[in-house]
């Protein structure tokens, strides 16, 4: 394998060479195990730094959904009370109105009453003066008559 030609002298130097290839493999090892555990650190380190921003991250959407959800209840309400606020004055309008509508008929039955009474007036005053006339012409023609 070596091309050396002292015999013992280089068994010896590839030992030495072994060893210390050895002692480098053991160096490396122990620095890509530090390497390996800071780097497991790091990635711990950041999956837990991420735990976190995802915890916050859900609280703060946790936070917004309930606000998101009472805004909508007062929203929700404020309208149920709108509507009912109008519902009462409709009915509050349509009672006015049906009371409105009654006085109105009230007024065009005594108006067709009150135009009965009158045209009942006018016939008995007619019939009052037909009266006095026919008197009047009988008063005449016995005056007449009697002549």
């Amino acid at each position: 394998m070596s091309t050396d030609s002292g015999g013992t002298g280089s068994g010896s130097s590839v030992e030495e060479r072994i060893a210390e290839a050895e002692r480098r493999l053991v160096v490396a090892a122990e620095v890509a195990g530090r390497a390996e555990r800071r780097a497991t650190a790091e990635i711990e380190a950041l999956e837990a730094d991420l735990a976190k921003v995802r915890a916050e991250a859900e609280a703060e959407r946790e936070q917004l959904r309930l606000r998101h959800e009472e805004e909508l209840q007062r929203e929700r309400e404020a309208k149920e009370e709108a509507i009912s606020t109008a519902e009462g004055r409709l009915t509050e309008i349509e009672a006015q109105a049906d009371a409105t509508e009654e006085r109105m008929q009230e007024a065009e039955r005594r108006a067709v009453a009150a135009e009965n009474a009158v045209a009942d007036e006018r016939a008995r005053a007619r019939d009052g003066a037909a009266a006095w006339l026919r008197e009047q012409l009988d008063t005449l023609r016995r005056e007449a008559e009697g002549k």
